[in-house]
């Protein structure tokens, strides 16, 4: 494919000649860097001098949204964003989108669809991978001839294809261009009818009124990338199928896909036990991503537990192994960064749904899964905690638990300024037993720590700062030699 065709060098100079956009960043994943000094200089030739270009590159955060954090330190006025993306909405920046066009065999895909569907009776529902929605009108165009010419009479068939949601979107939420968003093909005519809408990964739907989506056969057209995985975790009541678009072959095995939910259900009854919660921040530019900060601060205090707040950019095990005093980590994250594997991590990383279900007394995961922060504030409306919760029982430990409020044990240290009072009543509380019909020898009573208490058991805390003597300290030779065999050595 042609180089500006795939960049589409005119349409991002006719958006920035239409807003008169001065200073623009452009922003690469790792994969399309080397092509970026290509992209500059084409668009330089289509403007003057006065617009200034700014490449943007190892981004702080996930390179699917926006970095509006690095835009503003050329104080730039937009962001065109190449490659795949979330299409989270963004805080303080318009943004342009382009995808990319890669390459796919439309007319087969459309016939491994229609072979597919024939054989099935229930209404089929068509996602995709981004880097696929430029050739959409094509397999639509494919799926209706085929449709029309087949040999052999062919039953209703109902399919819809899902749109863009958008690719040009404005700081204030709304989505400029949104286009139609459901393309229908069906075998039998029928009208337009009420229904219900549906989004996921920058994709949108409209399904019948009658319909479900535990009523719809999926089918993906795309890589079994981390899009596909979060269509997966979210619609994970529905039969899904993929088609490789570079093997030209279905794929029918998910099973390492459902087995995520597995794992991510272990990590819900694991951090259920966690004292200290760490918040790590993976998002300065998708809007919402504070109100649900702020979320997870309630959430984690009404749950009667410690939280801690860390600003981090592409997590991994090393930078949280230097907060040890964390059980566990809720990431808050755009829909497809915040699902971390944390098999190799010191404590469990979940996702803040995962978080309502672990923290929310009396709540049971009934298999809906939200990844977006629009699906997971309409929840909260749900969430309800009561103070007075009997004992939980926790599956790691053997018995029953009951958590204890730090709001609580600061009333307790108030009635109790005598330290020796104050520390019997903190034995007491953290030794109560409570015999509801459980045998007392079963029932714990966890006590939320702080990262001051930790740091006090820890056998080394740093650097003596506070010395008496002012005086510097002596001069002393380290060892010298090879880190195998230093010269004092014996060998």
């Amino acid at each position: 494919m042609d180089f500006e065709a795939y960049y589409e060098i005119h349409r991002v100079a006719e958006f920035i000649r239409e807003h008169g956009y001065a200073r623009v960043a452009l922003q690469f994943p790792d994969d399309l860097l080397k092509d970026s000094m290509k992209v500059v200089r084409a668009l330089r030739r289509v403007f003057n001098p006065q617009v200034k270009f700014y490449v943007m590159a190892d981004t702080t955060y996930g390179s699917c949204c926006v970095d509006e954090v690095g835009a503003a330190h050329v104080n730039a006025q937009c962001v065109v964003h190449y490659g795949h993306a979330c299409l989270s909405p963004t805080s303080t920046l318009p943004a342009l989108f382009i995808f990319g066009k890669d390459q796919i065999l439309a007319e087969n895909c459309a016939k491994c669809l229609l072979d597919y569907v024939v054989k099935r009776s229930k209404p089929v529902l068509v996602l995709f991978g981004l880097e696929y929605a430029h050739v959409m009108p094509e397999i639509n165009e494919f799926l209706q001839s085929g449709l029309l010419n087949s040999l052999e009479p062919l039953p209703a068939l109902e399919i819809s294809i899902a749109d863009v949601s958008c690719s040009v979107m404005s700081p204030s939420g709304t989505q400029v261009n949104p286009g139609i968003l459901a393309s229908n093909v069906c075998s039998e005519c029928h009208q337009e009818q009420k229904g219900q809408y549906h989004s996921i990964g920058g994709l949108s739907w409209k399904l019948l009124e009658e319909r479900k989506m535990e009523d719809y056969l999926i089918f993906w057209i795309g890589l079994e990338n981390q899009a596909f995985a979060n269509a997966v975790l979210t619609f994970n009541s529905s039969e899904i199928v993929r088609y490789d678009a570079t093997e030209d072959r279905l794929e029918f095995d998910l099973s390492s896909q459902k087995r995520i939910l597995k794992r991510r259900y272990y990590l819900i009854e694991k951090v259920k036990d966690a004292s200290m919660i760490g918040i790590l921040v993976g998002t300065l530019g998708a809007a919402g991503y504070l109100q649900t900060i702020h979320l997870m601060r309630d959430l984690i205090a009404s749950a009667g537990k410690k939280s801690y707040t860390f600003v981090m950019g592409k997590p991994n095990p090393s930078k949280l192994a230097n907060f040890p005093e964390c059980d566990a980590f809720v990431h808050v994250s755009c829909a497809q960064t915040a699902l971390l594997d944390s098999k190799d991590y010191l404590a469990p990383v979940i996702t803040p749904f995962e978080a309502m279900i672990a923290l929310g007394r009396g709540r049971q995961w009934t298999g809906a899964y939200a990844l977006d922060f629009r699906d997971l504030m309409k929840s909260v409306s749900s969430l309800t905690i009561n103070e007075h919760e009997e004992a939980r029982f926790s599956f790691f430990k053997g018995g029953y638990v009951e958590d204890l409020n730090p709001q609580d044990e600061d009333a307790a240290c108030e009635l109790n300024r005598d330290p020796v009072l104050a520390l019997v009543d903190a034995s007491n509380r953290s030794l109560l037993m409570r015999n509801d019909g459980v045998s007392p020898a079963l029932i714990s009573k966890t006590e939320a720590k702080s990262g001051a208490e930790y740091l006090a058991r820890r056998s080394y805390q740093g650097l003596d700062i506070n010395g008496t003597s002012s005086l510097p300290g002596n001069f002393l030779t380290g060892r010298s030699g090879k880190a195998s065999g230093y010269r004092d050595e014996k060998t």
